[in-house]
């Protein structure tokens, strides 16, 4: 069975309950699998065991925050969202023509069928401030890759979360790279084995990926170069701090808090 998320934001977990680690989130009009063979040991009728289509990401969620799709309307609307516009600031807000409620819509939600401050989701109508939207991925540059980042500073961290209320490191290199057509997995450890490597330090540029660890080998940490000394990430809240071939270099705490491993380009 297919489904869609018509929730602004809805979290992925990694166990059937409330209070379990949320692994991920899906955004409003993002597609899922549900599998219907997996139940909970408990509450079986109130969690749906789903993989997201966008980056393979699965986890329980809860069963009334996922629409199940008939096949052909899965169809229709998977075309319909590989061309999809994006909303590319932080927070929007669209409003149904279908019964006048609003909702709330975070930076990388696909807009289907748009135009001109109008979607359409399975049938439904949306007006949004156009402004608000990119019908096309930017150019990755260094001009727009500042003017985009600026409006996420500060940000809070937050597990598993990929929304302006809260991300983690690879969330927001998910989100911020989407916007410029650039597909990444979820996890940093996914992260690191897309694009090319950049193994002259000197050659890095604006919108390479930065990856580190945290001593034991394994990536943990990612972020988004701005420029030959600076780095855009998530650690605590969205920040830009120095970087140099050492790692990243905290002001605040006066000494180094992650080590460089690898540099990426997509």
């Amino acid at each position: 069975m297919k489904g869609i998320v018509l929730h602004s934001i809805v979290p992925v977990r990694a166990e059937a309950r409330e209070g379990a680690e949320q692994n991920t989130q899906m955004l409003f009009g993002e597609l899922c699998s549900i599998d219907e063979n997996r139940k909970p040991e408990v509450e079986s009728g109130r969690w749906r065991y789903v993989r997201l289509e966008a980056d393979g990401q699965e986890g329980w969620v809860d069963a009334k925050m996922v629409t199940p799709m008939k096949d052909e309307e899965y169809r229709d609307y998977q075309k319909a969202y590989k061309d999809a516009a994006l909303v590319a600031f932080p927070m929007a807000y669209a409003v149904s023509e279908n019964n006048g409620q609003t909702i709330p819509l975070t930076a990388g939600t696909r807009l289907t069928r748009y135009s001109s401050g109008h979607f359409e989701v399975l049938g439904v109508g949306f007006r949004i401030d156009p402004s608000m939207v990119i019908t096309e991925p930017k150019t990755l540059t260094q001009e727009n890759l500042l003017q985009t980042v600026r409006f996420f500073l500060n940000v809070p961290y937050l597990w598993g979360g990929k929304n302006a209320l809260g991300m983690d490191c690879s969330g927001f290199t998910q989100v911020i790279m989407s916007l410029f057509g650039k597909r990444l997995l979820r996890n940093a450890g996914e992260q690191v084995t897309q694009g090319r490597s950049i193994t002259d330090p000197s050659k890095i540029k604006a919108g390479d990926l930065v990856f580190f660890d945290h001593q034991d080998g394994k990536i943990s940490h990612v972020g988004i170069v701005i420029d030959s000394e600076r780095v855009i990430h998530c650690s605590g809240r969205v920040k830009v701090e120095k970087l140099d071939e050492y790692g990243i270099y905290s002001a605040e705490q006066d000494q180094y808090t992650h080590h460089l491993v690898c540099i990426k380009r997509l």
